[in-house]
């Protein structure tokens, strides 16, 4: 029995969620088939209506509360040999009989129900996990492990065969009252459907949140979501949208930074004038602008900023049509001309190179301190062309000026990438946020403030907090009113098992950091060490882990770098001297040298991407099949045992248990933690704080009441 679609609609009004829940079955046997349907039903639903279709026909599905569904859930589990039941022993379910199910017949199940939505702080929150696929079993009657529409987050744990063409689908009126969906853990599409908004996501991940932003007039919209595995590892996710502001946005001085030399010849200049005129087109009349190529010299189209008027964007244009690529890459030059400036609103720096510096400073520290002295308010987004930059100076330049860095490949549109970054920087609506907390202490937060917020995106903040307990949190920022402060109030559990995708995405982000902060000062034990264990830990791709997936050809880029010796990564790699020939263009580097700038570039890109991460959907995805994430850990097959990539402590003992066995079941109700983990197989190795416990077929199958606890307690 083989589930081929998995199609989720939910339309949000007055509060309530109603879902419809369709689902596609084909027999693959040879044989007549007969199936169970399980449902697991949401823990605090308020259920309205709750009916279930197979094939058109209304069915009469028996409904359990938890506790005998309990029964019902181990029952399964013991006889079908197949732990996916596991994780949902504390909810009741819906269960029908499907009969019969001709060889190739496919079976469509529909379930519709109305439950009443979650508040979470200003936001209204939708879950839905899709559950897990059905598995081969001997011929007979087999369970359908079927989803939870309304769940707390579990980690995605699918351990089956062929993943079904899934899509979900969130509808509600276009009104000012709700904001933009914003999911942590995919990516959203958003479209509309008359006086509705649509938000659709397919595939990746079998466990979806949304959160849906409510209006409370002028003030942003917070919602604060915590995770907390224990003491040391409790994380927080505060989401904000800025909503709708009465306000007039606050003017902008942007400076557009273009390198002109020889090798931006062609194709890449052309793409880089258009994306110049992209950005023009985003300004606004009260917004000023600068227009400054550069290549020996730096030089500028005005000699002051000026309005964005409609002639002097018309002229600002025709300007850059009349750019010519030619000379060497000045660096310092740009730097100084984009930074030395009295801006007339909030200073945003645009910088786009696709080379070293070969005249002037080449000093990478020297130059990024040159920027750092003179950079002042100003925020500097930097987009490095192809793998001969100087990217751990384009990401230090962006990190450090609260932007971002962007790195294309030559192939790619440059036009497209600054036009994406230009247009999100369109309307400004709170700067200078910052953040503070009283009662619980944050620490490495990201981004890291102070930071911007602009019309029509959620800012995301992630951190790790310690103390629990109410706490106090309260965001400060700039409008042109004035300045804002939001105060929020939330609990800070000393543990929350569920929204483990908090965990997750703070984890990317640091390690978004850590990588660059790797490329800037080079390789220590303590950084490296730390990225390790992130990766391993969060199934999460680093560059010290095999989970970096390089682009198609780039393999020997990777296995060429990895013979060479580290090195610091400055202008030095690649460096042609200032050497040119008579086109302008340096002389190709030797095989290493490129071998050693692709992979630094292909890196950089990897952790931009985490830098900015808003959901899991990316990270998800570079996950290879025999990788899964579950509770919290990462777990690699190895041997068919799924293995805790994590490292057990020294002096950990360990326990083995017998799949589906009493001690399986007690374990499981003693430490919740261990259903999502168990959920992955039969074969099974996972560390606790001072016990591993390991699936074995030859395990024990009881223990005593004071031995269990101890079990519990050495978790």
């Amino acid at each position: 029995m083989e589930r081929v679609r998995s199609d989720v609609r939910v339309e949000l009004a007055s509060g309530v969620l109603r879902y419809e829940v369709s689902e596609t079955f084909v027999n693959n046997g040879g044989a007549l088939g007969e199936a169970d349907y399980i449902f697991p039903l949401p823990r605090n639903a308020a259920f309205r209506d709750l009916r279930l279709m197979i094939n058109g026909e209304l069915v009469s599905g028996e409904t359990m509360a938890a506790d005998r569904a309990r029964a019902i859930y181990e029952e399964i589990v013991r006889s079908q040999r197949d732990p996916a039941l596991v994780e949902w022993f504390d909810h009741g379910l819906l269960r029908a009989r499907i009969f019969p199910i001709a060889p190739g017949e496919r079976k469509q199940v529909v379930v519709r129900f109305d439950v009443v939505a979650e508040r979470q702080g200003d936001a209204l929150r939708i879950d839905y996990f899709r559950g897990t696929e059905p598995r081969p079993q001997s011929p007979g009657t087999m369970p359908i492990p079927m989803p939870m529409p309304m769940r707390r987050n579990i980690p995605a744990s699918e351990a089956t065969s062929r993943a079904a063409a899934s899509t979900f689908r969130l509808r509600y009126a276009a009104t000012a009252a709700l904001g933009r969906a914003y999911s942590p853990t995919h990516s959203l599409r958003e479209s509309r459907d008359g006086s509705w908004r649509v938000f659709e996501s397919s595939g990746g991940g079998s466990a979806i949140t949304v959160l849906v932003p409510r209006a409370s007039g002028d003030r942003p919209s917070v919602s604060l979501i915590t995770h907390a595995a224990g003491a040391d590892d409790r994380y927080v996710m505060i989401s904000l949208s800025p909503g709708e502001s009465r306000a007039a946005p606050a003017s902008r001085d942007v400076a557009f930074v273009l390198d002109v030399s020889g090798s931006m010849k062609g194709e890449k200049m052309r793409q880089a004038v258009r994306a110049g005129e992209a950005l023009l087109r985003t300004l606004r009349p009260t917004d000023f602008f600068r227009i400054l190529p550069f290549s020996t010299e730096a030089e500028r189209f005005r000699n002051a900023s000026v309005p964005a008027t409609s002639s002097n964007v018309a002229a600002a244009v025709e300007y850059l049509r009349q750019l010519r690529a030619e000379g060497s890459t000045n660096i310092e030059a740009a730097l100084d001309e984009a930074l030395d400036h009295e801006a007339r609103g909030i200073p945003i720096v645009l910088f786009l190179t696709d080379g070293l510096p070969t005249v002037g400073e080449r000093s990478q520290g020297r130059l990024a301190q040159m920027a750092a002295d003179r950079r002042g308010r100003a925020r500097v987004f930097t987009f490095g062309l192809g793998a001969d930059v100087n990217v751990a100076l384009l990401e230090e330049l962006a990190i450090e000026g609260s932007g971002t860095a962007q790195f294309v490949r030559p192939s790619e549109s440059i036009e497209r990438v600054v036009s994406v970054v230009a247009q999100r920087l369109n309307t400004p609506v709170l700067t200078d946020l910052r953040l503070e907390a009283n009662g619980v202490r944050l620490r490495q937060i990201y981004p890291q403030l102070p930071t911007d917020v602009f019309a029509g995106q959620d800012l995301v903040i992630l951190a790790r907090y310690e103390g629990e307990g109410r706490g106090n949190i309260e965001l400060t920022g700039t409008t042109p009113l004035g300045v804002v402060r939001i105060p929020v109030s939330a609990s800070f559990p000393a543990r929350e098992r569920n929204n483990v995708f908090v965990a997750r995405l703070w984890a990317i982000r640091r390690i978004g950091y850590l990588t660059a902060e790797r490329r800037r000062s080079g390789s220590s034990s303590e950084v490296d060490d730390e990225i390790r264990e992130l990766g391993q830990r969060f199934g999460i791709p680093t560059e010290l882990s095999s989970y970096l997936v390089l682009e198609p050809g780039m393999e020997r880029f990777a296995d060429a770098a990895s013979q060479a010796q580290p090195v610091r990564p400055t202008a030095s790699i690649g460096r042609t001297n200032g050497r040119r020939d008579m086109s302008g263009n340096a002389p190709a580097p030797p095989p290493m040298a490129r071998a050693t700038g692709e992979v630094a570039f292909e890196s950089a890109r990897v952790s931009a991407q985490q830098r900015s991460a808003t959901t899991l959907t990316s990270s998800d995805a570079a996950l290879p099949s025999n990788v899964q994430s579950a509770g919290g850990r990462t777990f690699a097959l190895r041997n068919g045992v799924w293995t805790d990539l994590g490292s057990a402590a020294t002096n950990a003992r360990r326990v083995r248990v017998q799949p589906f066995s009493e001690l399986y079941f007690a374990l499981m109700r003693e430490i919740p933690d261990l259903r999502a983990i168990l959920a992955l197989g039969d074969q099974v190795v996972v560390h606790g704080r001072r016990v591993t416990i390991e699936l074995h077929a030859e395990g024990a199958t009881r223990l005593g009441d004071a031995e269990l606890q101890s079990v519990t307690r050495d978790w």
